[in-house]
């Protein structure tokens, strides 16, 4: 990758990817799954499937449910631990003219300290810890909304983790603000926001809730407006950069969130939709850029005041 960001590159956090668009966590395996739909080099990365120190088989039951202008999810974090995805996909990845960037979750203080650590000495070009995790019972979730609780996890990650550190928020967090200034505080380099949003669906047939957690992670366009403040309301508060995660389902969407603040953004929901929408999202913004005689995201990035 370039040295430097110009055009509709963008540097994040020392980070220099070719295009501000990136998959998003959770929604596209390793990226293999993806692969035969378009080309995975023309992104400017990709985040790991969730990671946990160990592996998990995820919930039994329904995982997915669709809604109007929506997906609901109950995967349960299910991959293969931390461990497997240094020894048999970060290879593959790394071969890739792309930012790889593993996502951490954990279930207690240890299991993203020891998670941590282990990433760190392999060669990710950021991990991005997840704090909030509304999909499974026994724990993620809590990290994501206190302020205080969220400071204690990044600071303790920090101290083990030699990479660039991303914090992934939760919209349930009680101020957005405060929190993302928490974050920064503790040695975030950067912050990754929204997370899937709490949610129910019921089964009136044979009433009882869809999922057997009762509510799951709410994703795709219903969340977009509400993502989209809370990227704003994050940038306005720190000086580290932000992505933009969020029912982004095309290029006017990821150039809202530019706008509002953000150096890149993540595409989750609208790859289930069109496999290749992250291209076609990095076609529409270079087109609308050149349209627009801008030379550089930059002069456009945060200009929502």
């Amino acid at each position: 990758m370039n040295n430097t960001a110009s055009g509709i590159s963008v540097d994040f956090a020392g980070i220099i990817m070719k295009n501000p668009v990136l998959l998003a966590s959770g929604t596209c395996g390793f990226g293999e799954e993806l692969s035969p739909y378009f080309d995975i080099q023309k992104l400017g990365g990709i985040v790991s499937k969730g990671l946990t120190l160990r592996p998990r088989t995820g919930n039994s039951g329904s995982r997915l449910h669709e809604t109007p202008c929506g997906l609901m999810n109950s995967i349960g974090l299910e991959n293969p631990g931390v461990r497997h995805f240094v020894e048999h996909e970060l290879p593959r990845l790394k071969a890739l003219d792309i930012a790889v960037i593993a996502n951490l979750g954990g279930h207690g203080m240890d299991d993203y300290t020891e998670g941590a650590s282990i990433l760190s000495d392999a060669c990710v070009d950021m991990i991005e810890l997840n704090i909030s995790c509304p999909n499974v019972k026994e724990g993620g979730m809590n990290f994501g909304i206190k302020t205080e609780i969220a400071r204690a996890v990044v600071r303790e990650v920090r101290k083990v983790c030699r990479h660039k550190l991303a914090v992934k928020l939760s919209p349930n967090a009680e101020d957005i603000a405060a929190l993302s200034r928490a974050c920064e505080e503790e040695g975030a380099d950067g912050l990754s926001l929204t997370n899937t949003y709490p949610a129910m669906a019921i089964d009136i047939y044979n009433k009882k809730p869809v999922f057997g957690n009762i509510y799951a992670g709410l994703s795709g366009p219903a969340i977009k407006p509400i993502s989209l403040r809370m990227v704003h309301q994050a940038a306005r508060a720190v000086k580290i950069p932000v992505m933009g995660i969020g029912g982004i389902s095309n290029w006017q969407d990821a150039i809202e969130f530019i706008m509002a603040g953000a150096t890149c953004v993540q595409i989750g929901t609208a790859s289930f939709m069109k496999p290749d929408a992250a291209v076609n999202i990095i076609e529409g913004i270079e087109n609308f850029t050149r349209g627009q005689g801008i030379r550089n995201l930059s002069e456009i990035r945060g200009i929502i005041k």
